[in-house]
């Protein structure tokens, strides 16, 4: 990619206020996330009987829950989570989609139909039942809630390769790549995909969203992240019985949940902006 295409890019994605505003909730998560150690005022798993269901206050700025910890302790600390699970997630289904993806737009033929089929198959079955599924034969674990969303969540990132390799794989460089005797991987996944990647970005930074909202759903329900681990989910578990005396129990990771998958959605339009040419053309 030439300077000039790059400054183009960034020129585009930066005259864009909402790209603008999701960079910054996510990087603002993403610093929240990483001091959360540092910046956290309590232990977020430390239990205070003395202050229990304590509303928001100076000493405790979003209120205490069931057992006295501190709610904001909790939601800082949950972000990790957050961010765990969305990245990890979303870096399996991006691998295995765009694995598949070039293998099928590459050779064509019975390869495709067998891996297009494969994804019709798995498009069948809608994707949170199909979670918790799997998950009800497993211990319910961060580790296995990331692998699980990331397994059943690559067949859109398949396709938008597949079609990305259908569209390249008679350009010249790939032609010229073949002559000099390069393999077909090499080919596939050193010539072609660097060019396929930009829809597959885009793809996978809206993926994150959705990853964070499947675990919350997941904590929510009790099949996700346990308790005492602080997640988003869990802690609006917790407040679900206490709705009507605790307010705060579900109002602040719910609003939490909100302004990440809007941050993640508003960089993920952003980037898809920015990454069409029209767009480019425009700016």
């Amino acid at each position: 990619m030439s300077r000039q295409v790059r400054h183009s890019l960034l020129r585009v994605f930066l005259a864009n206020p909402l790209a603008i505003s999701g960079i910054t909730l996510v990087g603002t998560l993403c610093i929240i996330a990483v001091l959360a150690p540092w910046i956290s005022p309590y232990d977020p798993q430390a239990i205070d009987t003395w202050h229990i269901l304590e509303p928001p206050s100076a000493q405790h700025w979003l209120g205490t829950d069931t057992l006295g910890r501190d709610c904001l302790s909790r939601l800082i600390y949950g972000s990790r989570i957050s961010l765990l699970v969305g990245f990890v997630a979303v870096g399996i289904a991006t691998f295995i989609g765009a694995f598949l993806g070039g293998i099928a737009g590459y050779y064509g033929g019975k390869v495709d139909w067998v891996i297009m089929r494969l994804v019709d198959i798995m498009l069948c079955f809608p994707t949170i039942f199909l979670i918790m599924a799997v998950i009800a034969f497993l211990e319910p674990s961060i580790w296995n809630i990331m692998a699980v969303i990331g397994l059943t969540g690559w067949m859109g990132v398949a396709r938008l390769v597949r079609a990305e390799f259908l569209s390249l794989r008679k350009r010249d460089f790939v032609l010229a790549a073949r002559i000099s005797g390069a393999s077909d991987l090499r080919i596939a996944f050193s010539h072609i995909l660097p060019n396929a990647i930009a829809p597959v970005l885009v793809s996978a930074t809206l993926g994150v969203g959705g990853a964070i909202l499947t675990e919350s759903a997941l904590s929510f329900l009790g099949i996700g992240v346990q308790p005492p681990t602080p997640s988003w989910g869990n802690m609006l578990t917790a407040g679900k019985d206490n709705l009507e005396i605790a307010w705060w129990l579900s109002v602040y990771p719910g609003l939490a949940i909100l302004v990440t998958v809007l941050g993640y959605n508003l960089l993920g339009e952003g980037l898809r902006d920015a990454l069409d040419p029209r767009s480019r053309e425009r700016g």
